[in-house]
């Protein structure tokens, strides 16, 4: 989608966030310009590379439920890396037009200003949750009937059937990545900062939501990006869809296990009980990956790596430090293997 022969400019919607940012640097030097949108509700200014190598890199401060403060931004643009999404998943039922709002609406929108841009591609950052509570583990993309247990689940589902509705309607070639537990430096949600931050609050206990032995994979900023650029650069039918994620699992209890251990590990655990952390979780979840692996594409980190490089860098970030050994960082769990 963004090869060494395209190099229009190219938008990036969320691309001030954990995955955006790390896929926007990717792009350097691939193409002339990077266009980003993000309204910094979860993603941070300064997570954004400078402009280099001839690619310049201009960010937009706007809300995607607002299309004219941003829609003359895909014109001329080669694709659009739709990436925007409500990061927390567990505000839906609190919260029931968020991810309607957040996800589907403002789909819709990206999809019109492409539309109204002639932008000939569109990536999206879709999830393993569409699947639900699925009958069949690892899960393929061919999987169905898809019944998402979440609101978040369900905006994304129905931000897909818009893509490949646009697709087949208008002509758009459209990449869906159906991603499982992305994790990496830029995070401002999820399992592992939520721990952190637990910590931080009280180190003496950790809570963990459900019984601790959801079991699930975990998959790396890098490795995920990678995936993307290469599933976009070797397939060009009007639909592709592909699973990113890792080919094991790991559970919270263990997760918890080595932030602890990262913390000078004295901090006891505490569950909040039942099989799901949360409304809609989806308690065990391992996709299918054969059909990016076809391509060439192989995670260099399994999920625990995955977890143990991250916790690592956050305990550098925020200055963990053992209890009772002050200056002394300490790192999570068992040592990374680079493979």
């Amino acid at each position: 989608m963004v090869d060494s022969s395209s190099k229009g400019p190219v938008v990036v919607t969320g691309g001030a966030g954990a995955i955006g940012s790390v896929l926007v640097r990717s792009l350097i030097g691939r193409t002339s310009e990077v266009r980003v949108i993000d309204n910094l509700s979860g993603g941070r200014r300064e997570h954004l590379p400078p402009s280099s190598e001839g690619t310049k890199v201009i960010l937009t401060i706007a809300d995607l439920k607002d299309p004219p403060s941003y829609a003359n931004l895909f014109r001329g643009a080669s694709a659009v890396w739709h990436l925007a999404t409500n990061p927390d998943i567990r505000k839906g039922p609190v919260a029931p037009r968020l991810d309607l709002e957040e996800g589907t609406m403002a789909t819709a929108n990206v999809l019109e200003a492409a539309r109204r841009f002639d932008v000939p591609r569109v990536a999206f950052s879709s999830s393993s949750v569409v699947y639900g509570l699925a009958k069949v583990r690892p899960t393929p993309e061919e999987y169905g009937p898809l019944e998402p247990e979440s609101l978040y689940g369900a905006a994304k589902l129905a931000a897909e059937g818009l893509l490949t509705a646009y697709a087949h309607t208008f002509g758009l070639t459209v990449h869906i990545f159906r991603f499982a537990n992305i994790i990496g430096p830029n995070m401002t949600h999820s399992i592992i900062p939520d721990f952190f931050e637990k910590l931080r609050r009280d180190p003496t206990r950790l809570e963990i939501l459900g019984d601790g032995r959801q079991s699930k994979s975990y998959l790396r900023t890098e490795d995920c990006v990678a995936g993307m650029l290469l599933a976009t650069d070797r397939t060009n039918e009007r639909v592709n869809l592909f699973n990113l994620g890792n080919t094991d699992q790991i559970t919270p209890r263990e997760i918890g296990e080595k932030v602890i251990a990262a913390h000078g590990g004295r901090a006891r655990i505490e569950y909040t009980g039942g099989v799901r952390g949360w409304v809609g979780d989806i308690p065990l979840q391992l996709l299918a990956i054969r059909r990016i692996q076809a391509l060439g594409w192989q995670p260099r980190w399994n999920s625990a790596e995955a977890v143990d490089r991250t916790i690592e860098e956050m305990v550098e970030a925020r200055r963990v430090h053992a209890a009772g050994e002050p200056g002394v960082p300490v790192a999570g769990g068992a040592a990374r293997r680079d493979s």
